[in-house]
């Protein structure tokens, strides 16, 4: 991948990050942490990996994306209307009365939702599901799914796990947002999952990780995982909860956060001025 295309992607994850921040600065509180976390991924599939077509949102061989950490949903929804599935100024309305666009991804809602998600684990068996009755069909769509580190602590997940690699799934490629945190605290301190790369690989996965913050790097991982026949794939993503928003990348508690409009602009300011220094770089 070319040095233009990856400030590209890179600029994409910027504008991605203050589109997020537009989604919730009406109401001034939302989940900003594992929003901000796995903004890369989400610039990575919407600006070069996933087959979609924002003018056939339900195109019969497009790529399905299951965000089963569906209370990010703001993170989605910034990139689908990046993309044009919707028009930029309905970000505004989120989480409030009669919005398309409600806290958690509700596939009746919003175009470009392939599933409703937010009860956490179950997105797992949803994009098992849909690459089952892909590959039932003779189809060759791949449908992603995204992960919490903290949503690996439930059950259904490791149900999941052992299916997948069962019925030989590689059209599905996996996610885990790896930012070591949950909603009360660090993952290691509530239910230590220890090394997840290694686990998935002992349920039968093609397993890999690799830094979440590089555009570069989870295209790679992506385009390996593809090389890989007759297993289903899982990418543990290293990252930073609330990374890129000055006001909670370096607190505690940064699952949900309530914050001021000095905050917000200031916010929206730094974002500026890293969307300034890519656009130079690019000339």
């Amino acid at each position: 991948m070319g040095r233009e295309e990856v400030l590209q992607l890179e600029e994409l994850a910027v504008k991605i990050r203050k589109s997020t921040l537009t989604c919730l600065s009406k109401v001034k509180a939302g989940h900003i942490g594992g929003s901000m976390s796995m903004v890369e991924l989400m610039a990575v599939l919407y600006g070069k990996v996933m087959r979609i077509d924002p003018k056939k949102p339900q195109w019969v061989e497009r790529d399905w994306l299951i965000v089963s950490k569906g209370h990010c949903g703001p993170a989605v929804y910034a990139a689908l209307a990046t993309k044009g599935y919707f028009k930029e100024d309905e970000l505004l309305t989120v989480n409030q009365g009669g919005t398309s666009l409600p806290s958690h991804c509700d596939m009746n809602k919003t175009l470009g939702i392939d599933m409703s998600t937010g009860s956490l684990g179950q997105g797992m068996s949803s994009a098992i599901g849909i690459a089952w009755g892909h590959q039932y069909r003779n189809r060759d769509n791949y449908t992603y799914l995204i992960l919490g580190d903290g949503e690996c602590d439930e059950g259904q997940v490791w149900e999941g796990a052992l299916f997948a690699p069962q019925q030989k799934l590689d059209h599905l490629i996996a996610f885990v947002d790896c930012n070591e945190k949950q909603l009360d605290g660090y993952t290691k301190e509530i239910c230590d999952l220890g090394d997840l790369r290694k686990k998935f690989e002992e349920f039968g996965w093609d397993a890999q990780e690799c830094e979440g913050h590089n555009v570069e790097k989870i295209v790679k991982a992506i385009e390996r995982a593809k090389s890989v026949k007759g297993k289903p794939h899982m990418i543990i993503l290293h990252t930073i909860k609330g990374k890129g928003c000055s006001f909670t990348e370096n607190i505690y508690y940064n699952h949900h956060v309530k914050f001021s409009e000095v905050e917000y602009a200031q916010a929206m300011e730094r974002l500026d001025e890293q969307l300034s220094t890519i656009r130079e770089m690019e000339v």
